[in-house]
């Protein structure tokens, strides 16, 4: 059996006759004790500039003094504060929730004061929508937090509404049961009232503006509920002071010039307000709220996902091909961005390898250019290395032989002197006696060694003929000694070689070297 042979036998569904009592009479009891015992949810949505009364409104509609927080008119963007209470009345529970947009209409930018609160109506949907996907789902436990009504609060100066005023009503009127109401109703003549309402109905109409409409389809409310979308928008004066009116106490306002009564019929309309929202409609907004604007919204974030009751075709889809189907689309889109990213990485590891390469060619090049000068540097100080080597040789040289020709010259010079003072002085003068000691063979000889004088008759010392005499290298040393003359001379018979060639050496320039301690030549002046 298919699902529209199943519609079509409830359309051809036979009326019987029961023959007695059978129970199900008692099913409007059964739901009622049912929704006594699980309790009522009810939440509300106040929207309207800062001081224009919405939280004195609230504890006069629910007789009651809620938690109110101070707003400033200088909040930097819209708040939305939420507060949630448990009320009683008889043995009914209602769980209300009133949520105030504060600082609304305070900013100087006033383009996205609104979007703020159809976020949170979209964060409520949102959140009702997850926990109905769930497999394992807690309706029944659940805290509805969705907006079931809002009000609109109108502030009573200007002749018509605000621009802001029907953007924002324009915005929200498919998400929530709109009622829009006149603020501090008392701070305008009737008259004055009377047009500011048909103005506000025409500027809705004329913006497609679709306010909540009170239902006329049920015939025990469908009068009065006529009689009240008549009325809209409410003029209302909230108050939590009573004054004594009479024998009685009632919540009004004492001005100057009289008193205004909240629930006065003929000072506003709080009372058909309170009527419309609390004793006659609650439950149909709430109805409205799951039927029309969640179903709305849940509608459109499933056709987001993919999810249709029907193909292109207009064939009825299971949710088992929508799922088929998007799961191929997915793979198929997932694949497609794997490949763009896999050619995005080749392209980009191209790009950077070619942009390494020509970074390679330019550090190569200025690593060519700067070994290049290197190179030349050091050839230009290379060559003032040299040619700096050939003036200190070039110098060496004439210092050397500037040296020599001066030493010649001084001692030619020195000779000179020394020969014409011997020539004046007398015989003895520079007289200098040498004592030659020979430590090895024990012997003393005494020799007279004339100032200057530069050879030395070797025959008259040792008594012997000798030609040449040959000093060993290191066998001459000259050391100081305290007390006996300026210069000791050691000198070594042994290490000699005599020749018989020739009788004279020359001692200053070839026995004045290191030689041994064994023969003592003492200059005795």
């Amino acid at each position: 059996m298919t699902t529209s042979d199943v519609a079509q036998g409830d359309k051809n569904a036979r009326p019987l006759s029961l023959s007695g009592h059978v129970g199900f009479d008692s099913l409007p009891h059964q739901l009622v004790n049912k929704s006594t015992c699980q309790g009522f949810c009810f939440n509300i949505l106040c929207i309207g500039e800062t001081g224009i009364g919405k939280s004195t409104l609230m504890d006069t509609l629910f007789n009651t003094n809620f938690e109110n927080f101070e707003s400033s008119h200088f909040e930097p963007k819209v708040k939305l504060r939420a507060q949630t209470y448990d009320l009683q009345e008889s043995n009914v529970r209602l769980k209300l929730t009133i949520v105030n947009t504060v600082g609304f209409g305070d900013q100087m930018n006033k383009q996205e004061s609104y979007q703020h609160v159809v976020d949170y109506i979209d964060t409520q949907f949102e959140s009702y929508l997850q926990e109905e996907l769930k497999i394992k789902r807690s309706l029944h436990n659940y805290h509805d937090s969705r907006i079931h009504a809002c009000l609109y609060f109108i502030a009573p100066s200007g002749h018509s509404l605000k621009s802001l005023d029907l953007v924002t009503m324009k915005k929200l009127d498919s998400k929530v049961n709109i009622i829009p109401v006149i603020a501090k109703a008392d701070t305008i003549s009737k008259s004055e009232l009377h047009k500011f309402k048909i103005k506000i109905m025409s500027e809705l109409v004329s913006n497609g503006v679709q306010i909540y409409q009170f239902p006329t389809d049920d015939e025990t409310v469908s009068k009065i509920n006529t009689a009240m979308n008549g009325i809209l928008p409410f003029a209302v004066v909230g108050s939590s002071e009573e004054v004594k009116i009479g024998n009685k106490m009632v919540k009004a306002r004492q001005y100057p010039w009289g008193v205004v009564q909240v629930e006065n019929e003929n000072h506003c309309d709080f009372v058909k307000l309170r009527e419309m929202l609390i004793c006659v409609n609650m439950e149909d907004l709430r109805e409205q709220t799951h039927t029309r604007h969640y179903e709305l919204y849940r509608r459109c974030k499933l056709e987001e996902m993919g999810f249709t009751d029907t193909n292109p075709e207009s064939k009825p889809v299971s949710l088992q091909e929508t799922y088929e189907a998007k799961r191929h689309e997915f793979l198929g889109d997932l694949q497609r961005r794997e490949e763009e990213m896999r050619q995005m990485f080749v392209q980009r590891v191209k790009e950077k390898e070619t942009e390494l390469k020509e970074a390679e060619r330019e550090l190569q090049g200025k690593f060519e250019q700067l070994k290049r000068l290197h190179s030349e540097e050091k050839s230009k100080l290379d060559e003032k290395r040299r040619s700096l080597e050939d003036e200190i040789n070039t110098f060496s040289k004439k210092k050397t032989a500037a040296e020599l020709l001066q030493g010649q010259s001084f001692n030619t010079n020195a000779n000179l002197k020394k020969d014409k003072d011997r020539k004046k002085a007398p015989n003895d003068q520079g007289l200098v006696r040498v004592i030659i000691e020979n430590t090895v063979l024990h012997t003393k000889q005494k020799y007279n060694l004339f100032d200057g004088q530069q050879y030395i008759d070797i025959q008259d010392v040792f008594n012997c003929p000798i030609s040449e005499l040959v000093v060993l290298p290191g066998c001459l040393e000259c050391s100081l000694l305290n007390g006996i003359s300026d210069n000791v001379w050691k000198l070594d018979l042994n290490l000699f070689n005599f020749n018989s060639a020739d009788s004279r050496i020359y001692i200053f320039a070839c026995l004045l070297k290191n030689m041994l301690f064994t023969t003592s030549v003492y200059y005795i002046a």
